[in-house]
């Protein structure tokens, strides 16, 4: 006799980078948008501001997954202790971009699953180095638009990648889901569940 099927996680969030990845990992999920506004203060720690926007997301939703698991996940980009979240138009792409050019920046996740019985916090850091770009690459790069709605304003799946010289961690993480730790977290609170653990 087979076991019965997982219960699908419920994906709080509305980007298609994470979908795309969940559906990758083979796993069954269904989405809803987040019932959470974010602020993003501009003297805010990286780690707890990403951590405080997972869990937020994770628990704005909650009482519609009928005890399924909440996924709530959060990314932001940190170069010389500066956040670097979306960009707000072309010119603050830009800026960003020459501000990452040329050297290494942190990609900075929070990951919250919870189900009624209990909630899992946690962070990861994927270190991403740019190669030296010149005012033609960014303004090729902007002119794409694929800036708009990143952290950081690139996308490391797409066109992106011209930027990219060295990722040193998960590669997932940076595209927006910090895959390895999820994987970990399903083997140890549901093992054999997900096909894992």
């Amino acid at each position: 006799m087979s076991a019965p099927p997982a219960p699908p996680l419920l994906l709080a969030s509305t980007s298609p980078q994470r979908r795309a990845i969940l559906a990758q990992l083979g796993l069954a999920f269904d989405v809803v948008a987040p019932r959470y506004e974010e602020h993003d203060p501009p003297d805010a720690e990286p780690v707890e501001l990403v951590r405080n926007h997972a869990r937020e997301k994770a628990r704005s939703v909650a009482d519609e997954a009928g005890g399924r698991p909440v996924l709530g996940v959060d990314t932001t980009v940190v170069r010389g202790g500066r956040v670097y979240g979306k960009a707000a138009g072309q010119e603050d792409a830009a800026e960003m971009l020459a501000a990452l050019g040329g050297g290494a920046h942190a990609v900075v996740s929070g990951l919250c699953l919870l189900t009624p019985a209990w909630e899992e916090l946690h962070t990861e850091t994927t270190l991403v180095t740019f190669r030296a770009l010149t005012a033609r690459d960014i303004a090729a790069y902007v002119a794409s638009g694929e800036w708009e709605g990143r952290a950081g304003s690139y996308a490391i799946q797409g066109l992106g990648a011209t930027l990219v010289e060295r990722v040193e961690g998960d590669y997932l993480n940076v595209v927006g889901l910090p895959a390895a730790l999820l994987v970990r977290l399903l083997g140890e609170r549901f093992p054999g569940t997900y096909g894992i653990g």
